[in-house]
C-alpha cells in the first residue's frame, strides 16, 4: 500500500509549515492516472497524522482528469480508464497532459487559542470555588 508512504510524505512536509497552529485541513490533487486509491490514501493519513499536528486534520482530495493530445492530428481527448495512449483518429500515440498529478495544494490552519486570562484555574494548594 504505496499510499501509506505517500501519506508519511505529506505530514513530513507538511509538520514544519503548520507550527502550532491546529491543521483544519489539508488538500492534494491526485491525477486519476497515479495510481492513487482515494479511500486506501484517507485510511493512509489518518495513520500517519497520528500524534502529530496533524492529527484530525481532514483530507480532500481533487482529482484530476486524465487528458491526452495526438501530435499528429491534434485531436485531444480523455484518456480513460484504463487509459487508451492512442489516437482515436489517426492511431498514433497519444502525449499524456494530465492526469499524474500528486500534489499538496493548500494547508488550511488556525491558530491555537491561548487560554483565557481571566480564567481561574484551581491549584493543589488553593481550594476549588466549587468545594465547600
Amino acid at each position: 500500500m504505496h499510499e501509506l508512504s505517500i501519506a508519511t510524505a505529506v505530514v513530513d512536509e507538511l509538520e514544519p509549515l503548520a507550527g502550532a497552529e491546529t491543521v483544519r485541513s489539508v488538500t492534494l490533487r491526485v491525477g486519476e492516472l497515479a495510481a492513487v486509491v482515494p479511500e486506501a490514501l484517507h485510511l493512509a493519513f489518518s495513520l500517519a497524522t497520528e500524534g502529530t499536528t496533524l492529527a484530525g486534520a481532514e483530507l480532500l482530495i481533487e482529482t484530476v482528469e486524465g487528458r491526452a493530445r495526438c501530435d499528429g492530428c491534434g485531436h485531444e481527448s480523455p484518456t480513460g480508464m484504463p487509459p487508451v495512449l492512442w489516437c482515436e483518429q489517426c492511431a498514433l500515440p497519444l502525449v499524456l497532459l494530465s492526469g499524474r498529478e500528486l500534489e499538496i495544494v493548500r494547508l488550511v490552519t488556525e491558530p491555537v487559542s491561548a487560554p483565557d486570562p481571566t480564567t481561574r484555574f484551581a491549584s493543589a494548594k488553593e481550594p476549588s470555588p466549587t468545594r465547600r
